[in-house]
């Protein structure tokens, strides 16, 4: 009778028995390190735990769970080789590898504005004019304490870049004119400016028109204080002119500042 129960128990627990040699085989031949992850830790499982309530000890062997054994078994009969601790990945690595796996896209240049033929053709010209008169400009700026900036664009607003009929004939580059009543034949010309008739002033060259106007700003005690300030501050000259009267143009300090930084003439300053 107990032969016949003994066979039964065996053919019930056949596979349960196979494996649990081949478990214990398998833990003679090499030395397996079991791995338990519970809320994204690592457990390693000990041989013996000391229980705290009995203070009997427990073989680790009843604490394992039947899948957790059949993946490392599984793992273990694929490769002789030591297995390989893994941890499981937590929500900051899954979120930081998404990031990483993103194609990054750079935002869109700003759009730089097209110009005109006309409005290229007259910044051309505007460069050849400064490319002209830069040294002369400097050269003031060192005897008389005038920014050659202020002076190169008063300049080109003055003339149109070198265009108008009174830099081509007369030389004069920042509309100087005469109020002398006995001047003599050739000194000054009639022009119309504002729609009156006035005369301006006549010069043997640009750079002589350059001198000229260097003096009346130095003579002048309208503009007295400009000289105070930094030889840098281009746009201190530009507010100090229009106050003192220098042009009737409301937007004269507004276009001098513009025109500067337009041609990057504050680097004649320095």
């Amino acid at each position: 009778m107990k032969s016949i129960l003994t066979k039964q128990w065996i053919s019930q627990h056949f596979f349960k028995i196979i494996f649990l040699g081949m478990f214990i085989l398998l833990l003679q031949q090499k030395n397996l390190n079991l791995q338990f992850n519970l809320s994204n830790q690592e457990v390693v499982a000990t041989t013996e735990t000391n229980t705290a309530s009995s203070g009997e000890k427990t073989s680790w062997f009843s604490q394992l769970k039947p899948s957790h054994l059949a993946s490392h078994l599984t793992g273990g009969l694929a490769e002789k080789e030591e297995p390989v601790r893994t941890t499981q990945m937590g929500h900051q690595d899954n979120l930081a590898n998404t990031y990483s796996n993103m194609t990054y896209q750079e935002s869109a240049p700003k759009a730089v504005p097209t110009r005109t033929k006309a409005q290229l053709k007259k910044l051309k010209k505007q460069r050849a004019y400064v490319e002209r008169f830069a040294n002369v400009a400097q050269v003031e700026m060192k005897k008389y304490g005038i920014p050659a900036s202020i002076k190169l664009a008063q300049g080109l607003i003055e003339t149109n870049a070198g265009e108008s009929r009174l830099s081509i004939k007369n030389n004069n580059h920042f509309g100087m004119k005469c109020f002398s009543k006995k001047c003599k034949k050739g000194h000054c010309s009639n022009f119309t400016d504002d729609s009156h008739k006035d005369f301006f002033r006549t010069y043997k060259s640009a750079w002589a028109s350059y001198r000229s106007h260097s003096k009346m700003l130095v003579s002048n005690k309208r503009y007295k204080k400009l000289f105070k300030l930094e030889i840098t501050d281009y746009q201190g000259w530009a507010k100090g002119l229009y106050k003192a009267g220098y042009a009737t143009d409301k937007r004269y300090a507004e276009k001098l500042i513009s025109i500067i930084k337009e041609l990057n003439l504050q680097q004649y300053d320095e």
